[in-house]
């Protein structure tokens, strides 16, 4: 006869491993279904980011004109204020300076004028279409075109553009081999021109807004021909009785404050202030990339490579870094003749160096000849 012992305390156990192992089956269950041999942390990021991608693939293209109109608005206006606020101030001030500051003023706006302009209508360069191109490198997995050295496609344009730096909606436009130049001295000379707005303008503005209506309004001081109440309207002096009208001029000098004047100089503080702070910190990180000889996304693509490399022992190098010096002669197109005052600090339409299609490299023979 065989003798059944029946142990109650251990029917917990077993069922928290009967669950354990249903959930576990469950989950390889799931992997199996969903194994990717290639997923990572790169995939993953992807996958997450697709959101943010299908928005900037969708939209930005077309939202771009709107960002063009913006910046064309928000320059107008600041061009506006300082022709109704800052000229009158500088020629009461001094008229020798104001001529100087009218010169150096609508020099720096031709520049930002001009290289705005250039930059949204150049394009940035296209590899040829239905056509073979002995320098390709590799093949568009988008576009399904060949993809000549630092070609990258562009979710926004739709297509493969040549020396992609990035798609930027404030120009509707890609930054590539044909309008590179022209959006970085953009930046440039708008950061110096809202520079010179905020140095011309800083005495105007502290005058005007950090000494309110209320110092002007204290009681104590004495001499004023006029006074003003909280709306800004005038009160003439005779009418506030704690001062002696004969102690007045004969004629008293009624010194209004606008009110939009101070506003409209508030508005200049903020716009000129932020653009610094922003194209200024895009404008240093730009020429950091133009001293090493890359673009934004060829930064990405070196650092991971020097990462890599690093892990078997190897060293990468930039093939298109050529020095500071000669990166940043390259980039401005200043060979065959061309200075830098003559093409540089004034408008200059001159096409880069090359077509776009074939790069020399730090590995070609005659690299000590070129340019």
């Amino acid at each position: 006869m065989v003798t059944i012992h029946w142990t109650f305390s251990r029917i917990p156990q077993y069922a928290c491993f009967s669950i354990k192992n249903f959930f576990r089956k469950c989950h390889l269950v799931c992997r199996s279904l969903t194994y990717n041999h290639f997923l990572d942390q790169s995939y993953i990021a992807d996958v997450c980011m697709e959101p943010l991608f299908w928005f900037v693939d969708n939209f930005t293209y077309t939202i771009g004109p709107i960002f063009v109109v913006s910046v064309i608005g928000l320059t107008v206006s600041v061009v506006i204020i300082a022709y109704w606020i800052g000229i009158p101030y500088w020629w009461n001030r001094n008229p020798i300076i104001c001529i100087l500051l009218l010169i150096v003023g609508h020099w720096l706006l031709l520049n930002i004028s001009f290289h705005y302009y250039m930059a949204v209508i150049t394009s940035p360069g296209y590899p040829p279409q239905g056509e073979l191109i002995p320098e390709a490198v590799s093949i568009c997995k988008k576009c399904i075109s060949p993809k000549p050295p630092r070609t990258h496609h562009c979710s926004a344009c739709n297509r493969c553009i040549l020396k992609m730096d990035h798609h930027c909606p404030w120009i509707n436009n890609c930054v590539g081999y044909g309008n590179h130049r022209y959006f970085f001295l953009y930046m440039v000379y708008m950061v110096l021109g809202v520079l010179f707005v905020i140095v011309c303008g800083f005495d105007l503005a502290y005058t005007d807004i950090w000494l309110t209506p209320s110092d002007i309004d204290d009681p104590e001081l004495e001499g004023h021909s006029v006074k003003f109440n909280q709306t800004g309207a005038l009160i003439p002096v005779t009418d506030v009785p704690h001062l002696d009208s004969s102690l007045l001029d004969d004629e008293p000098a009624y010194n209004y404050i606008n009110p939009w004047r101070r506003r409209a100089l508030v508005y200049m503080a903020l716009i000129n202030c932020g653009v610094l702070l922003a194209l200024g910190m895009l404008s240093l990180w730009h020429s950091q990339l133009i001293s090493k000889g890359e673009t934004c996304i060829e930064a990405n693509i070196n650092k991971a490579e020097t990462v890599r490399l690093k892990q078997l022992g190897k060293t990468y190098s930039n093939p298109y870094n050529f020095g500071r010096k000669k990166n940043w002669k390259i980039f401005l197109g200043l060979v065959q003749g061309r200075t830098f005052v003559r093409h540089v600090l004034f408008p200059s339409a001159h096409k880069p160096l090359g077509d776009g299609l074939k790069w020399h490299t730090i590995h070609d023979e005659d690299i000590d000849e070129w340019p």
